[in-house]
């Protein structure tokens, strides 16, 4: 039983498990959680609001969402929660004091951002408008927002004035949030500004280093950011396959994986 998740976790869970088996009974989930039936059903309303899911006579089917389509970010933080966690928390270890970084726009970049209590000097630049804001709590830090059109669906900013902003900044590294990666397209993102600040911000910086969720890899989205010739390092979860370790290997990027299954927070290179 796994009573002790919170009921965010819970349906973060719901939803990467239909994502592996897609589709999955009430009973299955009561037995799982060790909760009420009421409970879950409240769970999958909630879930189907959000167009996660469809329910179904007893239970619940995945809603199949391709990587061209622009999802809210209140959808996405629902998402491998714990991996985001844990991925944002070692790629902040990365970080050296006294450091400028480019913190990218995304629910796993803002895990970064929430793992900074530890570091005094730093010049922090994002495109984040909820980054901005997590950043501004720390108030020890000094923090370059970058201007633009604001994309509802990431609460973050785009375009020719953000582009200009950034290409005035030179960067000691940038933690950019990865929408999908292919071996063989590249990085990609369904949005094309996105697309190409992304590509500013990657000129800007010494080090790139990526960060994303092991759902990530083998996808291709719209719109190209750069090869994996761009990347110096990627931050990802344990679910990412032997496959794509050799891939990045090959590649001669720095790989660093976290161990989703430990209790504590140990992680491998």
């Amino acid at each position: 039983m796994q009573n002790k998740l919170t009921a965010k976790e819970r349906r973060s869970q719901i939803i990467d498990l239909l994502h592996k088996k897609d589709r999955f009974s009430i009973k299955e989930m009561v037995k799982m959680y060790g909760i009420s039936e009421v409970s879950i059903r409240k769970d999958l309303a909630i879930l189907e609001e959000q167009k996660f899911l469809i329910r179904v006579k007893g239970g619940a089917v995945l809603v199949k969402q391709d990587n061209y389509t622009d999802i809210p970010i209140s959808n996405k933080t629902q998402r491998k929660i714990r991996e985001k966690q844990l991925i944002g928390e070692k790629a902040a270890s990365l970080i050296k004091n006294g450091e400028t970084i480019i913190i990218d726009s995304g629910t796993t970049s803002l895990q970064v951002a929430n793992n900074l209590s530890e570091f005094d000097n730093l010049t922090i630049i994002t495109n984040g408008i909820n980054i901005a804001s997590r950043l501004a709590e720390y108030d020890k830090f000094n923090v370059i927002v970058l201007g633009g059109y604001l994309r509802n669906e990431s609460l973050s900013t785009i375009g020719i004035q953000a582009e200009s902003t950034m290409k005035s900044h030179f960067c000691d590294k940038l933690f950019l949030g990865v929408d999908s990666c292919n071996f063989t397209r590249g990085l990609s993102t369904p949005n094309a500004e996105e697309a190409r600040l992304n590509q500013t911000m990657i000129e800007a910086a010494d080090e790139v280093i990526a960060i994303m969720d092991s759902s990530k890899f083998e996808k291709k989205s719209f719109s190209f950011i750069a090869p994996l010739s761009a990347i110096n390092t990627i931050v990802t979860d344990s679910g990412i396959s032997q496959e794509s370790r050799d891939n990045i290997e090959r590649q001669g990027i720095k790989l660093y994986v976290v161990d989703i299954n430990q209790k504590e927070n140990n992680f491998n290179i």
